[in-house]
């Protein structure tokens, strides 16, 4: 999370400096900002019992990892719908699309115990964490 935050303030300060050296009366195009970040839709696609492939556009992320979290929080919720409590990701894609519009593209199993591995999600405490961030779940 740290490493994210500095992420954004060196974007940040980064605009700042190219706006300070922008020649006058032109602008320099600024980052979205959390405002400016609209969640479209979340297509579920049940593969199996514990399977599911979960598909979400949203226009402006401020970065693809505004993209991943999205995907991620409606993982977490459809576990919990769906009577689980972990989701192992499997595969995960993001792409630009056009007109400021990006699609997250993940698989993950479903399990009661916890799957291991990198990509892992709690889902309770990732739901808690994405209602906490603003971020929409299923």
């Amino acid at each position: 999370m740290t490493i994210t935050l500095l992420k954004f303030t060196s974007i940040g300060l980064a605009f700042g400096l190219l706006s300070a050296c922008a020649p006058e009366g032109q602008e320099v195009s600024k980052a979205p900002t959390t405002a400016d970040v609209e969640y479209i839709k979340v297509d579920t696609r049940l593969m199996s019992a514990e399977l599911v492939n979960m598909v979400v556009t949203m226009r402006n992320p401020r970065t693809p990892t505004d993209v991943v979290a999205y995907v991620e929080c409606a993982a977490a919720q459809y576990t919990l719908i769906r009577g689980f409590g972990f989701a192992g990701r499997v595969k995960l894609d993001v792409d630009e699309e056009k007109n400021g519009v990006w699609a997250g593209n993940a698989i993950y199993t479903l399990s009661n115990a916890h799957p291991g591995g990198r990509h892992t999600i709690d889902a309770e405490v990732t739901v808690e964490d994405c209602t906490a961030n603003n971020v929409p779940t299923v």
